[in-house]
């Protein structure tokens, strides 16, 4: 494996260079070189870029072309990444850049992810004005969101680290399709995940998003057992394509016996998008089903996302089944948990990263310009 150390920028007033070395890449006896970042394994020749758009072949090496570049950033309630069990209430500062290295017909963020087009990243930002907006702007973390950060791995590092030294946690919300060594490297600086389960079947994964099942369910035991990351899985819910009984049972059991009961999971209602418009809106009993099942499985923690249903936005006790946090439109309702994160009722610890109070950020989305809230005189 060649590896080539990443230079670290001076800081915001600097100019940001915005192609820089990657690692996880190696020549090949043809000429090319493969791209080993994730399965697809893409491999260029000189001036060509991988299907993720980001990295390309310049100079025999792959290097990243969007260091310091971003589609937007926004202040979110955490629970929007969905992340019900980490610091609930708080504000989060998303971000993402452009590109993907899935092909999903049914993208929901086509716009971001697919976007071949230099103008979407428009906002540049270094490591450390990122970690400043968020401290002015009063985050507790800070969110690779709206395409999947493992593509830009070296500046989500760099960013990562930027917002550790200012006491700021961070967010992956990802497909989870990357190679080991890489991970290993990425989820180091990771402290909390939403990972996307797209379906649990080859053929769903080969055919709606190019890709396969089994790097996916290797990310996920990987997180749990190899880990301290904490991390909640998402099912974006499909009629006609994902959302039959034998199919929840099978992903349920396996979440149980692979990765154990107290892993939240959600299951969100699906809109018409990009290339897949044919198909119409999960209803909501098709994802209550999906619930019950869950729940019937032994999962401890099951979500309803993307509808109006409070009691599937809500966590109830493990222990006594009493309330502890109802959620409306990702605002919080109610608040049963003691200051060290146990049940009010019954002393039944809470999985997941609680602080003593809850925050009060509500569900507002903030849209934001960097340079307005990170310069000096902000």
């Amino acid at each position: 494996m060649v590896s080539l150390k990443l230079a670290r920028r001076a800081g915001p007033a600097a100019a940001i260079q915005d192609t820089v070395p990657t690692r996880y890449w190696h020549r090949l006896d043809d000429g090319r070189i493969q791209c080993d970042l994730c399965p697809r394994e893409c491999r260029l020749h000189d001036g060509q870029r991988g299907l993720c758009f980001v990295r390309a072949c310049e100079g025999d090496a792959i290097v990243l072309k969007t260091y310091g570049r971003s589609s937007g950033f926004c202040v979110d309630p955490i629970e929007k990444k969905p992340l019900n069990h980490f610091l609930p209430g708080t504000p989060v500062l998303s971000f993402g850049t452009a590109g993907c290295n899935l092909a999903c017909t049914f993208c929901q963020n086509w716009d971001i992810s697919k976007s071949r087009e230099t103008d979407t990243l428009a906002d540049a930002a270094s490591p450390q004005t990122v970690a400043r907006a968020a401290a002015r702007l009063g985050c507790r973390s800070v969110a690779f969101t709206y395409n999947d950060p493992v593509i830009f791995l070296e500046y989500a590092v760099d960013v990562a680290q930027a917002c550790h030294a200012q006491g700021i946690k961070t967010v992956a919300v990802t497909a989870g399709y990357i190679h080991r060594e890489p991970a290993v490297d990425f989820f180091r600086h990771i402290d909390a995940a939403n990972v996307d389960l797209k379906a649990f079947s080859e053929d769903f994964y080969w055919r709606e998003t190019k890709g396969h099942l089994q790097p996916v369910l290797d990310t996920l035991k990987f997180l749990k057992h190899e880990t301290k990351v904490w991390f909640e899985i998402t099912t974006l819910v499909i009629p006609g394509c994902n959302d039959s009984d034998r199919e929840f049972d099978d992903m349920t059991r396996w979440i149980h016996a692979e990765l154990g009961p107290d892993v939240p999971v959600h299951f969100t209602a699906f809109h018409p998008d990009y290339r897949m418009r044919d198909r119409p809106r999960t209803p909501v009993e098709t994802l209550l089903r999906a619930r019950r099942i869950a729940t019937g499985n032994g999962l401890h923690y099951v979500y309803i996302g993307n509808v109006m249903d409070v009691t599937g936005a809500s966590t109830y006790c493990k222990g006594c089944g009493t309330l502890l946090i109802g959620r409306q439109h990702y605002e919080l309702l109610a608040w049963g948990l003691t200051a060290d994160g146990t049940c009010a009722k019954c002393g039944t610890p809470v999985d997941g990263v609680f602080e003593a109070k809850p925050g009060t950020w509500g569900r507002r989305r903030l849209p934001v310009r960097l340079a307005d809230v990170a310069t000096p005189a902000a």
